[in-house]
C-alpha cells in the first residue's frame, strides 16, 4: 500500500497558508480515500498543524475543518502576551542576563511570552488520540522536529507503528517517543522570540534551525510519496524580480528577516531542488542498472504547493494589525515598508486579516492544481516529471 507523507514546514503565522491548502485537498480528494496522509511530518508552526491532524479522532475532512476553525478564531492574545509591561519585563530580563548569567537558568529568556499558546494547544489537541489512530490503522506515524541547543542536533521526535526504528545521521536523528505538548512548543519556539523548552536533559528550540534535510524524516518513516506544503513563494520565478538599486544599508529588521528565512525556508527549498536534480540524473540511468550495481537510490513521487503571491507583500499590508507594542519594537529595528521589515513581521502576524488572506491564497493555489493533485493520489505510477530522493542520504 502506498505511504504518502504530508510535510509541513515552519514560518510562524505563515503556516496559515497550509490550512488553505489542506481545505482544498479535502475538497479535491476522490471518494473512497479517508485519510490521504498516513505519515505526517511537521516543523515549527507546521508542527502545530501536523499534530492537529494526527490527533483528531475523525476523518481527514473533519480534522481539516477543526484546524480551520482553530486558525480563523485565533487572535494574537492567544499566541503571546504583548502588553507594554510584558514586553518591558522581557527586555529587562534580557538586559540583566548580560551581567548575571544566573538569569534565565531556570526560566528561558525570550522577547515574547508564549504562555497563552501553551494553554490553547493543551485545550485543543488531544495527544492521547495519536496512539488510538495508530492502533486503528488510520496513522502510520507523526513526526515533530526540534533543534537541541546543547548538542546542535536536529531531532525528529516521532510516534508511530511499533516496527519503526529510530535513525542517526550527521547532525540529525530520529527518536521514537510519545509526542507531548512540550515537543510541539519546542518545535515552534522561534529563536529569541519564544522561549526554549526543556525535554529530558536538553533545551530545544525551533525545528527549522539546523534542519539540513527536511524531507528526510518522512522517508525514514516509510514514505514512498511526498506532499510538501511550503510557506514561501521563492520557488515562483515571478517573485525573483529585478535587482533594485541600493538606497541605504539594510535595517536590523531586514537582517533578522533574512535570518528567519534562512532557517525556515531555505533548507526546504534546497532539499526540494536536490530532489529535482536527482530526478533528472536518474532518468538517464536504467532502473535495472541501478538495482544491479546496488546504488542506493529509489524513486519517490512528490508534489509541492507553495504561495503564488509574495507573503512578505501581504504582510506589509497587514502590519497595522499587530499590537502597538510589537509595532513599536519592529519600527525601532527598521521594520517599515522602506526598511524591508515585512518579513520579520510576517512571523508574528497572528491576526485574522493576515490569516484569512493566507488561507484563501492556499485554497486558490491548490484548486488551480486540482487535476495534478487528483492524479497524485490516484495514479501509483511515477512519470518523468516526478522527483526522487536518495536512500543513502536519508
Amino acid at each position: 500500500m502506498s505511504q504518502t507523507a504530508l510535510i509541513l514546514s515552519g514560518g510562524g503565522a505563515r503556516a496559515a497558508y497550509q490550512v488553505g491548502v489542506l481545505q482544498a485537498i479535502a475538497d479535491i480528494m476522490p471518494d473512497g480515500i479517508d485519510n490521504p496522509f498516513p505519515i505526517i511530518c511537521g516543523t515549527s508552526a507546521g508542527a502545530i498543524n501536523a499534530m492537529a491532524l494526527a490527533a483528531h479522532p475523525g476523518t481527514f475532512r473533519q480534522a481539516v475543518n477543526h484546524l480551520s476553525i482553530l486558525w480563523l478564531k485565533l487572535s494574537i492574545d492567544q499566541v503571546y502576551r504583548h502588553g507594554w509591561w510584558d514586553i518591558g519585563k522581557s527586555f529587562g530580563r534580557l538586559g540583566l542576563s548580560l551581567f548575571n548569567d544566573g538569569i534565565g537558568r531556570h526560566r528561558p529568556l525570550s522577547l515574547l511570552d508564549n504562555g497563552p499558546l501553551w494553554e490553547l494547544l493543551a485545550d485543543k489537541i488531544a495527544f492521547g488520540n495519536i496512539e488510538k489512530n495508530i492502533s486503528a490503522g488510520k496513522l502510520r506515524a507523526v513526526s515533530i522536529t526540534a533543534m537541541g541547543y546543547t548538542s546542535g542536533r536536529s531531532v525528529s521526535f516521532f510516534q508511530g507503528e511499533p516496527q519503526l526504528a529510530g535513525w542517526r545521521r550527521f547532525r540529525r536523528e530520529g527518536v521514537p517517543t510519545p509526542i507531548r505538548l512540550e515537543h510541539l512548543l519546542a518545535s515552534s519556539a522561534i529563536p529569541t522570540i519564544f522561549p526554549t523548552v526543556r525535554i529530558n536533559r536538553e533545551y530545544f528550540g525551533d525545528g527549522a534551525l539546523r534542519q539540513l534535510a527536511p524531507l528526510s524524516p518522512a522517508l525514514h518513516l516509510g514514505a514512498d510519496s511526498l506532499f510538501v506544503i511550503g510557506v514561501s513563494g521563492n520557488r515562483n520565478p515571478k517573485h525573483w524580480g529585478k535587482r533594485m538599486p541600493i538606497r541605504h544599508s539594510p535595517s536590523m529588521a531586514q537582517i533578522v528577516g533574512h535570518l528567519l528565512n534562512s532557517a525556515f525556508i531555505d533548507a526546504l527549498e534546497n532539499d526540494i531542488e536536490h530532489m529535482e536534480r536527482l530526478n533528472r540524473l536518474l532518468k538517464l540511468i536504467p532502473r535495472e542498472q541501478l538495482e544491479a550495481e546496488g546504488i542506493g537510490l529509489r524513486p519517490v513521487q512528490s508534489l509541492v504547493v507553495s504561495p503564488s503571491k509574495a507573503v512578505d507583500a501581504i504582510a506589509g499590508r497587514k502590519v497595522r494589525y499587530l499590537p502597538a507594542s510589537v509595532r513599536y519594537f519592529l519600527r525601532a529595528t527598521g521594520a517599515t515598508a522602506k526598511g524591508g521589515g515585512a518579513t520579520a513581521a510576517s512571523y508574528l502576524l497572528f491576526a485574522n486579516p493576515f490569516i484569512t488572506e493566507l488561507i484563501e491564497l492556499g485554497y486558490q493555489d491548490t484548486m488551480w492544481e486540482a487535476s495534478a493533485i487528483r492524479e497524485f493520489f490516484t495514479d501509483p505510477k511515477l512519470d518523468a516529471n516526478q522527483e526522487v530522493h536518495p536512500v543513502h542520504s536519508l
